[in-house]
């Protein structure tokens, strides 16, 4: 499709066209089928390689957006991973499926996990500098601060060329296109003001994180379409008891949908951990729902379909809000204050449904 628009530089449609023998145009337009992938391929063999050079340049940027845009999303397929960890403890055990002829299980496994932080060092940071093009900044709004890099750019599916920048900060680094630093509250600053809010950061960071994961373990084959669709990637891990456990992992939202009879219940903290993960869509009573969002490069939990009338009572429940764009948004803290804000929000409107973010 690059190739007929003329987005692919170097190779126009008349040339791949004469060069490979295909035919991608007929009289009414675009041909309703396309040459296969093995004919294209083979037909590349019998041109020069310096014209190879160019298509394959084109898909190469094509490929690389797939392959990132599934990584951070988390539905990059890996193959077999090893999970690792500080510490693994099985806290639950559910099961979720017999099979009606053998009897063996299908369970459903909630298992703690701690992992050890390890923040960017100061010194780490300031080493970015040797590029000429890194540049240090602070943002405005939040205080935070964070090294902006260059990032390799991408091609889009109309073919345009998208420039794009990472932002390196203690915890995380996220790539966003270059236009989107414009106009945001992001600002140059210089290596003392920098080094004083990246040391503050780095000092608010716990030694260690605690999080729950969820392993769909036993019996796979007969409940694989129930499953979440979006990754078929398989984990191994082993407890701190030496217990070896090997499944699929899923989202809070499908194992809490899974172990349901009757109304859903979760605790604020597996709340909390499963707004700030970015999977999950949290539906309350009265029209209210939270999900993770970004505002001005950082992530936020947003609750939506608030009335005027709530706003007091949220204001005093904890939340904050922000006139963005000329609307009211209101937002659960993420600091270490949100599980219990978030459990007065669950003890007065109770969940209706956990939608996972994929199928929703």
């Amino acid at each position: 499709m690059l190739i007929v628009r003329g987005k692919v530089e170097g190779c126009s449609l008349e040339r791949f066209e004469a060069s490979t023998g295909l035919k991608l145009m007929d009289s009414t337009g675009i041909k309703d089928e396309l040459p296969g992938i093995s004919t294209f391929l083979n037909r590349l063999l019998a041109l020069t390689i310096d014209m190879q050079g160019i298509i394959f340049t084109a898909f190469e940027g094509l490929l690389n957006a797939r392959i990132e845009g599934a990584i951070a999303s988390g539905s990059y397929d890996a193959g077999l991973e090893t999970l690792s960890a500080e510490s693994f403890v099985v806290t639950g055990r559910e099961t979720i499926y017999t099979h009606p002829g053998t009897g063996a299980e299908t369970r459903l496994l909630a298992i703690s996990e701690r992992r050890r932080n390890r923040p960017v060092t100061l010194d780490a940071a300031l080493d970015h500098l040797l590029d000429p093009r890194a540049k240090l900044l602070v943002n405005e709004r939040s205080g935070r601060a964070a090294v902006q890099v260059h990032a390799p750019a991408v091609m889009t599916d109309d073919g345009d060329v998208q420039y794009r920048v990472r932002l390196i900060r203690p915890m995380e680094a996220h790539t966003i296109p270059f236009g989107a630093m414009v106009g945001s509250h992001w600002v140059e600053a210089g290596r003392d003001a920098f080094a004083s809010v990246w040391d503050a950061e780095v000092a608010e960071v716990p030694e260690f994180s605690d999080s729950t994961i969820h392993i769909v373990t036993g019996l796979l084959l007969p409940i694989w379409r129930r499953l979440p669709n979006e990754s078929s990637r398989v984990y191994r891990l082993q407890t701190d008891d030496g217990e070896r456990i090997i499944g699929r992992r899923v989202s809070p939202a499908w194992a809490a949908n899974a172990v349901t009879t009757g109304s859903v219940s979760l605790s604020a903290d597996d709340a909390f951990a499963a707004l700030m993960e970015g999977r999950t869509i949290i539906d309350l009573d009265d029209g209210l729902q939270l999900r993770r969002v970004r505002v001005m490069g950082a992530y936020r939990i947003e609750l939506s379909g608030f009335t005027d009338t709530m706003r007091e009572r949220l204001s005093a429940y904890g939340l904050f809000h922000e006139i963005i764009s000329w609307k009211l948004r209101m937002f659960v803290p993420t600091d270490a204050s949100g599980v219990a804000v978030l459990a007065r929000l669950l003890d007065r409107w109770s969940v209706g449904c956990i939608i996972e973010r994929e199928a929703a």
